[in-house]
Order: C-alpha cells, then sequence, then structure tokens
C-alpha cells in the first residue's frame, strides 16, 4: 500500500519528483490537496514544473508553461514522463505528461530558456495599488465554502470575495502557500491557480467550476523575492461564453515588480 505524504509537508516537498529512469518521474499526491473531484491544478501544475525542471540543460529557468488539465488527478501515485523536443544553445523545449491508471490526466509544454540581454527589459503594466499585505487580515478558506486545498494557503483579500453576488470583472489580494520554505516556479505556478475564479464573486453559492488550460510567463527569477513576504494577485475576467471563462491573471512581488503572467480557461461544471 502506498504511503500519502503528509499534506502539511512543505510544498517543494510535495511536488518533487522520484526518478524512474531516463524521462519517467513517480510522483504521490496527498490527500486534503482536493479541488472538487481531483488535486488542486496548482499543485499538478507545479509538480509538471519540477519533472521537466529535472531533464533540463543546467542554468536554464522556466520562462514559459502551456497546460491542460485534462481530469482528475487523484490522491495516490502518479507517473511522469518527460520529453524534451528541442534542447538548443539557450532554450530546452520540454514536453510533460502525467498519468494515473495508464490514463493522461494533464499534460504541459514546458520552455526553458537562459538569460540573454538585459537592456530591452520592460514592464508596461501597471503595479497594483494595493493595501501593504500585513495590514490585510487572512480569510478563511476551507470546506464547505472553499475547497479543500484552501487550508494550506494564506488568502488576504482586497477586492471580491466569493458568493456575494457582486457583478465584478476584477479579484486581487495576497497569495502565498503556509508551508513552503523555496521560492521557485513551481511556487509561482501554485500561487498562480490558488485564487478563486472571478465568476466566484458573482454568484451567491459554491457552484463547481475547473481549470482546464493553463499558460504562465515567469518574468522574475522567484529567488529575489522576500522570502518573508506574500504575492500580489489581481484577476481579471475576459470574456465568458457557453459556461467557458477566460481570466487573466497577474502576481506581482511586495516591492513591485511583474513576476508571472497567467492565463485560465476555467469551465463551469453545472
Amino acid at each position: 500500500m502506498t504511503t500519502l505524504p503528509d499534506p502539511t509537508a512543505p510544498l517543494e516537498q510535495l511536488v518533487t519528483p522520484q526518478r524512474l529512469g531516463a524521462g519517467e518521474f513517480a510522483f504521490v499526491f496527498p490527500d486534503g490537496w482536493q479541488q472538487g473531484r481531483g488535486a488542486f491544478g496548482g499543485l499538478v501544475v507545479a509538480a509538471l514544473v519540477r519533472a521537466a525542471e529535472a531533464d533540463a540543460t543546467e542554468g536554464r529557468t522556466l520562462r514559459s508553461i502551456t497546460a491542460e488539465l485534462c481530469g482528475p488527478v487523484q490522491p495516490g501515485p502518479a507517473l511522469v514522463r518527460t520529453e524534451v523536443l528541442r534542447a538548443g544553445n539557450g532554450i530546452s523545449t520540454i514536453a510533460v505528461r502525467l498519468l494515473q491508471d495508464d490514463e493522461v490526466q494533464a499534460h504541459a509544454v514546458i520552455v526553458l530558456g537562459k538569460a540573454r540581454a538585459a537592456d530591452c527589459d520592460i514592464t508596461l503594466l501597471t503595479p497594483p495599488q494595493q493595501t501593504p499585505w500585513c495590514d490585510v487580515p487572512l480569510m478563511p478558506v476551507a470546506p464547505p465554502m472553499g475547497p479543500h486545498f484552501g487550508r494550506y494557503f494564506e488568502f488576504r483579500s482586497t477586492g471580491a470575495v466569493p458568493f456575494s453576488g457582486k457583478v465584478s470583472t476584477q479579484t486581487s489580494g495576497w497569495i502565498r502557500p503556509k508551508f513552503a520554505h523555496l521560492r521557485d516556479a513551481a511556487w509561482v505556478a501554485a500561487c498562480a491557480d490558488a485564487w478563486w475564479p472571478v465568476l466566484f464573486t458573482q454568484v451567491q453559492e459554491p457552484r463547481p467550476m475547473a481549470t482546464i488550460a493553463f499558460s504562465l510567463q515567469l518574468l522574475c527569477d522567484p529567488a529575489t523575492l522576500d522570502p518573508e513576504a506574500p504575492l500580489q494577485h489581481v484577476a481579471r475576467t475576459a470574456a465568458v461564453a457557453d459556461g467557458y471563462a477566460v481570466e487573466y491573471r497577474e502576481l506581482w512581488s511586495a516591492d513591485g515588480r511583474l513576476v508571472a503572467l497567467n492565463e485560465q480557461t476555467i469551465v463551469v461544471i453545472r
């Protein structure tokens, strides 16, 4: 019988792969990190990122990930397979698949690259003007009004809250895992997915929704982030049609640097 990890273990420990051989890794997903019928999507994406990093050329860091969450990942063992599609002079492109019971439950294409010329660096987006995180009270997020994995994150909302029934196109606040010691690409990916969808603010009771497509561009070295501070989260709904919502998310550091951009396709299950 497989022993499940302690759900309160540090995030970096939960998503660290065990290499089985060339291009193959084993993961064991904890119980308690569910979002609906399956594991929290940010935990799944973080696991894919870690596997790709393990197979990337040294000195190359995550620049972009495009992932589809095909089905609910269950607590317990999973197999992750990686394929280096190309390793050029400065960029590695790696495909990653996560399987349970011989079915693909998630897959991604991840681009890792070395640093290039910095003389073109510019941020055209304006940093959000938010109350400092230490002045915003913690918001409990747990069943029955929140997902199970919400117990393992700190939420500090500065905008519309779930199930308020307010017509809002934006949410904002501060987010970080409760148990994490390492600031890395997997940590950022998990933070990007943890906040509730904007649609949650427009309904008056919980409705099942799930992220089915996820892309993220990392724009800041996570190792340079304040280890004591959460990330600023801002999300906007772009459009909703036929029960599918497109949402754009930004993550900012406490000192005003753009950390990552994230786009998600979210399905309203019923």
